[in-house]
């Protein structure tokens, strides 16, 4: 019998982790490995993805994992959307395109041109954001990428490494479902629309599920390791297929938030909901473990915090504890803004871009830290009641509670909002979700586990859950209202 032993890597766009795992009949360990930094690298005004330190760091995560252990498998999580593109040879053709970069500026208008945006809808089922994968190729075309012209291959983050350290080119459910360049009722890549982006289909790879196996690592790269047979498992590659994976849930009536950068907010359902009405609310359909679909929308997240204090180390260099400790103090509702203003997607500062928004729409400027996380935080929850609302518009299971995982389960402030803006008790934990997602996928695909229900009663076992219930409600309620009003001011910079 293999090893109970899984590596994990989990890539997020801030931090990546190698995260070891020890499965024991129905309890599971885990320990962090290794930790280190990703970011966007600025190259001739665009942002790229550094994919070879990247690459680096995975493997370091490997060698310090050899010496500690064998393990039977080890996968690899990312962020969605972006990829890279290799030529004939298999080379990789430059550097990966953050999905930050303005260069899809316009795209997404530009192609409903060639297709309608309710017909692309009805092909996809995916939310429209000016980053999808769809959009970043059509970008690329518009411009008359050299890139486009060498291209033989599309592998999406995942891949590439997947690539890299077994020499496979595959790409698994989860991710290209996000790409909206995939039909969940045809289960494959959609011609129509490759025949509008005038690119063949032959650069898409061989789509498998979730618990496949994609190959053994490279012998050389194991030779060094001191390892032989290591087995690359295809898990739910995006991260927020993973972490969903992980929610320690019970039965259905319950709403998902995964919390980090981005916001995930959303529902688990058997099938795909794509009708009029998602459409009009901007629902996404994305693919999860088990042939299950996470119906969700796209919030911005923490990354309005991290923008504030990478803006503010000029001056201080603040902990999230101690900014979380200061927004405790702060008073309330002091300014209310659309955390998905596209203002806020990359901006030079953040905390001027927030103290724009206030003043474009009539309101008190935030000054203090303490003031804009507290409003941050505020609303951001006030958003995930707006979200909530629409859930129980297009699915008739009713919601009596929300799971928050993922960093954010860790941000008591945050999630105490949550319960209060939502009037729903809130369950928080594991914290880090995708990469013991990523793990029990790995079990799963091993057999030492039979189904999503036994691995959510795995992880019901082996991590402590939070509770968070509903306070203040009235408050909220009232303060929901002025955020509402907010929520639906037209304004342009030319006001």
């Amino acid at each position: 019998m293999p090893s109970s032993s899984f590596l994990a890597f989990d890539l997020g766009a801030a931090s990546g982790r190698a995260i070891l795992g020890q499965l024991e009949t129905s309890h599971l360990r885990t320990k962090e490995l290794y930790r280190f930094a990703n970011g966007m690298l600025p190259v001739h005004e665009h942002l790229h993805w550094d994919i070879f330190r990247l690459l680096k760091e995975i493997k370091k995560g490997l060698a310090i994992c050899a010496e500690e252990t064998r393990i039977a498998s080890f996968a690899i999580d990312t962020w969605g959307v972006d990829f890279g593109l290799l030529d004939q040879d298999g080379t990789i053709l430059g550097m990966p395109f953050a999905y930050r970069d303005a260069y899809t500026q316009g795209a997404m208008e530009e192609f409903f041109k060639l297709i309608p945006r309710e017909r692309i809808y009805n092909l996809t089922g995916i939310q429209f954001l000016p980053f999808n994968s769809l959009f970043q190729l059509y970008a690329m075309k518009r411009d008359k990428s050299s890139v486009m012209e060498e291209a033989r291959d599309l592998l999406f983050m995942p891949d590439l490494f997947h690539y890299f350290l077994t020499g496979e080119k595959k790409t698994e459910f989860t991710f290209a479902t996000t790409s909206q360049l995939y039909n969940p009722r045809k289960k494959g890549w959609e011609d129509e629309l490759f025949g509008a982006l005038g690119v063949s289909k032959s650069l898409m790879q061989e789509i498998v599920q979730p618990g496949s196996l994609i190959g053994k690592l490279d012998k050389n790269i194991a030779q060094q390791l001191g390892w032989r047979d290591v087995l690359v498992v295809a898990v739910a590659s995006h991260d927020t297929g993973s972490a969903v994976a992980c929610v320690p849930a019970q039965g259905q009536n319950w709403a998902f938030i995964s919390s980090g950068t981005w916001s995930l907010m959303g529902i688990e359902t058997e099938n795909p909901i794509i009708n009029d009405l998602a459409l009009r609310l901007n629902f996404t359909n994305e693919g999860g473990v088990e042939g299950t679909f996470r119906v969700l929308k796209n919030i911005t997240g923490l990354w309005l915090v991290q923008k504030c204090r990478e803006a503010w180390e000029m001056e201080k260099r603040f902990t999230y504890d101690q900014l979380m400790a200061m927004a405790q103090e702060a008073k309330s509702f002091r300014f209310f803004i659309d955390p998905d203003w596209e203002g806020f997607l990359n901006p030079a500062d953040m905390p001027k871009a927030i103290q724009h928004f206030c003043v474009r729409t009539g309101q008190k400027l935030p000054r203090s830290p303490a003031e804009f996380v507290r409003g941050i935080c505020e609303n951001l929850a006030f958003k995930y009641r707006v979200v909530l609302d629409e859930i129980r518009q297009i699915s008739s299971n009713p919601i009596n509670k929300i799971h928050i995982i993922g960093g954010g389960a860790k941000n008591q402030l945050l999630c105490q909002f949550t319960a209060n803006a939502t009037g729903l008790p809130v369950f928080a934990g594991p914290a880090e979700a995708a990469a013991i997602g990523n793990i029990m996928m790995q079990s799963r695909a091993h057999g030492f586990i039979q189904s999503l229900v036994q691995m959510r009663e795995v992880i019901r076992n082996s991590f402590d859950v939070v509770v968070y219930e509903p306070k203040k409600t009235k408050e909220w309620s009232e303060a929901f209202g002025l955020f509402q009003k907010i929520l639906h001011t037209e304004f342009t910079d030319e006001k």
